[in-house]
């Protein structure tokens, strides 16, 4: 059992966060998060293709809204890849947003029910009860094929590095 913690910077703070380090090569953790409909997403309903996880505190602030903006422009050139961003934000928020901003290519799904994502994948800022930045690159068969914990919770990811790991494994 892996019982590696990660810190991040939020704000001027060093915060540890909740949950266990997700490390390359593992088999993805199991969560439970909620679709903009509020019917529940687990791993097993997004099996079988390659997978961007991107966790993130809310996509109304400005680096989130970045964020998921370039990897909505990103899913659309990778055809075969399931582009997901997990958040504390609402359903009905997550949609109302997705929409004002013209977002169709990435799926949104919300963690405040259980924080089951932000616990399992190690990404959970336990005080605020938000998720950290972190993106994850799975593969068909449930596998961690790239791991980035954003060392500050207002950068950016290296989307660069994403995007390469995930079109490796089509």
């Amino acid at each position: 059992m892996n019982t590696r913690k990660t810190n991040v910077k939020w704000g001027a703070s060093e915060i540890e966060l909740a949950g266990d380090e997700v490390k390359v090569g593992q088999k993805a953790p199991d969560f439970e998060v909620v679709g903009q409909d509020f019917k529940p997403v687990t791993l097993k309903d997004t099996s079988g293709k390659v997978r961007i996880f991107s966790a993130l505190p809310s996509l109304d602030t400005p680096v989130c809204d970045v964020e998921t903006r370039r990897f909505n422009v990103e899913a659309g050139k990778l055809p075969g890849v399931e582009v997901w961003t997990i958040s504390m934000d609402l359903p009905f928020a997550q949609k109302r947003w997705c929409g004002a901003a013209g977002v169709s290519a990435v799926k949104t799904a919300s963690d405040w029910r259980k924080a089951s994502f932000g616990q399992a994948w190690g990404v959970l800022e336990p005080t605020r009860h938000l998720l950290a930045r972190a993106v994850f690159v799975v593969d068909k068969n449930d596998i961690v094929r790239h791991v980035e914990y954003v060392s500050s919770v207002g950068a950016e990811p290296n989307y660069d590095a994403i995007i390469q790991a995930a079109r490796a494994l089509l």
